[in-house]
């Protein structure tokens, strides 16, 4: 877990240790899992999550006092305690919920809180707080699903990175997750409670027109994607107030939202460095649901409601391509399900990718990042990304919570390398966005 050169060369991560929390009782014997065929087509992408804490908010605690309160917040969460193991030996995944746990990352920081989220824009640095385990053949049956990283920094500030295997379950799933464990810490939660099972939805709908997955050679028990570029991460940072400035154009029938604007300009930008009059892109967004519902169900990846949208670029206003984002677009959802549930019964050993098959846009505005609270304080800034991008890259869309960021949005763009460096000269010559 060396840090990068673009980071003046110094060992900003050291004194690494690794240990696992397992849940506080014994989850029944044989106990499974069944994973959903919207499980399987996120098998090979990652989400992770950022969490910076100030020194009020960690003084004293310990790592002691990080981990005692998990081995009751994972007796709800036991699925994600569990392991990958295949039906008839060579079959359909499933999670084996055998109590392994999940592997907690102590580590420390060469820098203060301050001085590593100034440097937040024009980097991907982020990955030195989230430690990253993939599913790979070698290791594949004892792999944990979720890692969490606390990095503790010179100033006395923490930050909380965790890596979140996206067949567990979608970023509300994840966030919610992550959230519950620092009210157990607060003693905010009733005695640990059985949560439901995630519904397995059935579909009729025909596959044959779903544009979302991308088919692959098959990869085995190798769950990473396999990019024939070098991909790169870039973050950048909108207040409201140039929200708003961007927005003043608008004088449509339908209310442009942040998102929708923000995929526009990076869309329409993408289409002039890539030479493409036209495009294809999926879009990720918000489904129906009741808050409620992921406090008191396992997590699954059944939040999110994914699209198309094709669009010709040559004269299109960047407003216009916004309204077309917010209101054209085709779902394939089920045609998701259907196209793995499919493969499944055909015994197809293919594989998939959905993040980066198509240019993918993924809102998670309303992605409750700012609820993991350390001794009731909130977090100075936060964070969200997804790994296991495929080549055509994807811009993931979260809430701002740095110093005045109320209403602003953080925007994670990850292309390949040579993609990026001309879209950030574009973005910041064409719309002032650095």
């Amino acid at each position: 877990m060396a840090p990068s050169s673009d980071l003046a060369g110094e060992d900003l991560i050291y004194d690494i240790k690794l240990s696992t929390v397992v849940p506080a009782s014994i989850t029944a014997e044989g106990k499974t899992r069944e994973l959903t065929n919207v499980d399987l087509a996120m098998k090979l992408h990652y989400i992770t999550t950022v969490h910076f804490f100030g020194g009020d908010a960690a003084e004293g605690l310990g790592i002691q006092d990080l981990k005692k309160p998990m081995f009751h917040w994972l007796q709800p969460y036991y699925s994600i305690c569990g392991r990958i193991r295949r039906h008839d030996g060579g079959g359909r995944p499933f999670i084996k919920c055998n109590d392994s746990g999940v592997r907690i990352v102590e580590a420390k920081c060469a820098k203060t809180v301050d001085e590593w989220v100034e440097t937040v824009n024009g980097g991907d640095h982020h990955r030195l707080l989230v430690y990253k385990q993939p599913l790979v053949a070698d290791d594949f049956g004892f792999t944990p699903l979720v890692f969490l990283q606390f990095t503790v920094f010179k100033c006395g500030g923490m930050s909380v990175g965790m890596s979140w295997a996206h067949i567990l379950g979608d970023a509300f799933s994840a966030t919610e997750c992550i959230n519950m464990w620092g009210k157990f810490m607060a003693n905010r939660t009733p005695p640990p409670h059985i949560l439901n099972t995630p519904p397995i939805i059935h579909h009729l709908e025909t596959a044959s027109s779903c544009r979302s997955l991308k088919l692959l050679d098959p990869l085995g028990d190798n769950w990473l994607t396999p990019n024939h570029l070098k991909m790169q991460m870039n973050t950048f940072h909108l207040t409201e107030k140039k929200l708003s400035d961007l927005l003043s154009g608008e004088n449509k029938s339908h209310k442009v939202t942040p998102f929708e604007l923000i995929s526009a300009i990076v869309w329409k930008s993408l289409a002039k460095i890539r030479g493409s009059s036209s495009m294809i892109a999926t879009v990720c967004k918000k489904g129906e649901f009741d808050q409620t519902s992921l406090e008191n169900e396992l997590p699954g990846n059944m939040h999110q409601v994914i699209g198309i949208v094709e669009a010709e670029m040559t004269d299109t206003d960047p407003l216009e391509l916004a309204e077309l984002i917010g209101g054209k677009i085709v779902d394939e959802t089920s045609m998701i399900e259907k196209q793995m549930e499919e493969a499944s019964v055909n015994k197809n050993p293919a594989d998939y990718i959905l993040y980066g098959s198509n240019l993918t846009f993924v809102n998670l505005e309303d992605v409750n990042l700012c609820g993991l609270k350390l001794r009731g304080e909130g977090p100075v800034f936060t964070n969200l990304s997804i790994a296991g991008v495929g080549d055509e890259g994807a811009v993931v869309v979260v809430p701002y919570s740095g110093q005045g960021g109320s209403g602003g949005r953080s925007v994670n763009v990850i292309l390949p390398e040579h993609q990026l460096l001309q879209l950030k000269n574009e973005l910041r010559v064409e719309w002032g966005i650095f």
